[in-house]
């Protein structure tokens, strides 16, 4: 049988010497951070890992990795609460999961078939501990191994829409200064100026 995920010996040696680890999932054609494994179903050059992101994790030893990113990747797994499993299996405790994704007000997302998961502001806090916002969502007695410490909302208009982009980042200052105000806009006024993406912070408990 042939192993679903592919992993170069230099890889695996960097996993076994037990030093520092950060992953980038669903890195792509680039990596965002140059010293971080990158993780990612297609093969292209920036990827150390080629493979499903939940068989890949799989291959790491429980509490060896500092830091997850991942950038606009979330939105395409069918498995996330299986995918949070195994990053709290293999993060270690205060370390930090970074998520990218884009919100589910972006025009552009429903456009790409390959979508599978909208987020908005309480994606996480079904998923983690969290104390950032007055609306209480349930964890469904899930066991809860994060700690959601900052949601961002992200407005921006992809180029040559340069004067919309200038204008959505006043917004963002705006619907950005306290909980209340990101909470105000998801409810009221997301539909009317649809937010770009939403970036969420969370630590290993």
């Amino acid at each position: 049988m042939t192993d679903p995920v592919q992993i170069s010996d230099a890889v695996w040696k960097k996993i076994e010497s037990r030093g520092p680890l950060y992953l980038e999932l669903g890195c792509g054609n680039r990596k965002r951070h140059a010293d971080a494994i990158g993780i990612d179903m297609l093969e292209y050059e920036a990827v150390d890992i080629v493979g499903d992101i939940e068989s890949a994790l799989a291959r790491f030893p429980e509490y060896s990795v500092e830091n997850v990113y991942s950038y606009h990747c979330f939105e395409h797994l069918d498995n996330l609460y299986r995918i949070m499993d195994q990053l709290a299996r293999v993060i270690k405790p205060k370390g930090e999961l970074h998520v990218e994704v884009p919100h589910f007000s972006n025009p552009y997302y429903y456009s790409d078939h390959t979508h599978r998961q909208p987020f908005g502001l309480y994606s996480f806090s079904y998923l983690a501990k969290e104390e950032l916002f007055r609306r209480r969502c349930p964890t469904y007695q899930r066991q809860i191994h994060f700690e959601l410490k900052q949601v961002k909302l992200v407005f921006k208009s992809s180029p040559p829409f340069y004067g919309r982009y200038g204008i959505k980042k006043i917004f963002q200052v705006i619907f950005n200064l306290n909980r209340y105000m990101m909470e105000f806009y998801e409810e009221n006024l997301c539909w009317m100026m649809p937010c770009y993406e939403i970036c969420y912070d969370l630590e290993r408990r």
